[in-house]
């Protein structure tokens, strides 16, 4: 059972990057599909999440309007599109399976190992 993260990268303040999940081992859709970010010296925050059930997507208000999570159920992949990045979204970038969208890394049941990413000129 292993979730692959990858896409991180450095983008300029105002550029788009996305990043992409894969499971393996398991059926992703079966789980909750949550992101969440650890910048440093912080702790890790909830970003995202797409449930299980019937695909609602929650979001934090930090990133309401400018991410979207976005599931492809024949690729075992879970992704996050960033638009419109600030140099505060600088982090390092993990994706969790769990049982239901939950704010709380407890919640999550699986996790990938992180891919980097630099907001920055």
């Amino acid at each position: 059972v292993q979730l692959q993260a990858s896409g991180g990268g450095l983008v300029q303040p105002g550029g788009s990057l996305r990043v992409s999940c894969v499971a393996s081992g398991f059926t992703l859709d079966s789980y909750a599909k949550g992101w969440f970010r650890q910048a440093p010296g912080k702790e890790r925050e909830w970003v995202s999440c797409i449930s299980s059930s019937d695909g609602s997507t929650y979001y934090a208000d930090s990133v309401k309007g400018r991410f979207t999570i976005s599931r492809d159920n024949a690729k075992n992949t879970v992704y996050l599109q960033m638009n419109s990045l600030k140099p505060e979204d600088t982090a390092v970038y993990y994706c969790a399976a769990g049982s239901w969208c939950g704010l709380d890394v407890d919640t999550y049941d699986y996790w990938g190992q992180g891919t980097q990413v630099t907001v920055s000129s």
